[in-house]
């Protein structure tokens, strides 16, 4: 029995998103994430094939194209409005705001700043315009099950790794 990731290999690891510049952490599981390498595709073909031959303890560092995966920054996703217009419960710098536009199409904004006479807004991903990476740490490699095999990962979980990337 090997203990080093390769094709039907139950694996649990946690990650991160690290923006290069800064080396501030931007996003990062709070759980370890578990799946059958090699039986789904929760994670990128590119991830998968940089994980091949890792075991427990080892850890990779792998950059995301940001504007390959969301498009380039756009300033016109930036809007800034009187605060009066703006209800008192998204005058919060984090906050979400979902608008629809009219045709019933949804689009998410991000509360950026917010001072004593505006608020700003901006539908751009949190991660466009930064050069960020995935950091990954491998915590456990084992033989999967055939149950965890059918389903991918452990049976009865349902691991959303776009939630990160999102």
């Amino acid at each position: 029995m090997s203990d080093t990731i390769e094709d039907f290999k139950y694996v649990e690891l946690n990650y991160r998103i690290v923006d290069v510049k800064t080396g501030d952490i931007l996003r990062a599981v709070e759980y370890p994430l578990g799946y059958v390498h090699g039986a789904n595709d929760v994670l990128s073909e590119k991830v998968q094939t940089q994980l091949k031959g890792k075991k427990a303890g080892d850890t990779i560092d792998i950059p995301i194209d940001v504007d390959q995966l969301y498009g380039p920054r756009d300033e016109t996703q930036v809007f800034t409005d009187h605060i009066d217009n703006v209800p008192e419960e998204y005058r919060e710098v984090g906050m979400t705001i979902t608008a629809e536009n009219e045709k019933g199409e949804k689009k998410s904004f991000i509360v950026t700043r917010v001072d004593e006479k505006t608020v700003t807004v901006d539908g751009n991903n949190p991660l466009c315009g930064r050069e960020v990476k995935f950091t990954i740490e491998v915590l456990a490699v084992r033989d999967a099950t055939d149950a965890e095999i059918d389903c991918g990962g452990a049976v009865g979980a349902d691991p959303d790794i776009n939630e990160i990337l999102q």
